[in-house]
């Protein structure tokens, strides 16, 4: 049975069936899942230590870090499993994704600021067609947040 469209991430596994098995698909599908959630919290507790550490000047230990970065990933996570049960678990994933993405751009506005200014990168500084392709990534990412939430507000 091929299935082509899915509906909730309980089925989205079965996209991988007819390329390696029934078996093999739910299992390579959760490692992508857990290896997907590891990069990010990795990324986040990385990022925050450049800023505490570089930026505001705070010295915490890697295991405090790790910590508090686990807890503020998996409390709201479990609050919401609790609340809405199993079959939330969907709607919570794709309500975790609407917000990354509405975040993405207040991340992307600083990064290539700086990134293309010569006084703080020197040499390193974006060249004229990573520039534009970047803030060009901004404009888009930044349009198809304002048609998600004008979407939303109809």
């Amino acid at each position: 049975m091929h299935h082509t469209g899915v509906t909730e991430i309980q089925d989205a596994y079965h996209l991988l069936d007819p390329i390696i098995g029934s078996g093999m698909a739910a299992m390579l599908f959760g490692v992508a899942l857990l290896a997907s959630g590891q990069s990010s919290t990795f990324t986040g507790t990385i990022a925050g230590q450049v800023i505490m550490e570089g930026f505001l000047d705070l010295k915490i230990p890697c295991w405090q870090r790790c910590l508090i970065a686990r807890g503020l990933a998996l409390v709201p996570a479990l609050c919401g499993v609790l609340w809405l049960g199993d079959q939330g678990v969907g709607t919570l994933l794709v309500a975790s994704q609407v917000v990354l993405s509405l975040q993405l751009p207040f991340g992307i506005w600083p990064l290539v600021r700086l990134t293309s200014d010569r006084a703080v990168m020197g040499a390193f500084a974006n060249g004229p067609w990573l520039k534009a392709s970047a803030w060009s990534l901004f404009a888009a990412i930044s349009a198809a947040n304002l048609w998600l939430i004008a979407g939303m507000l109809r």
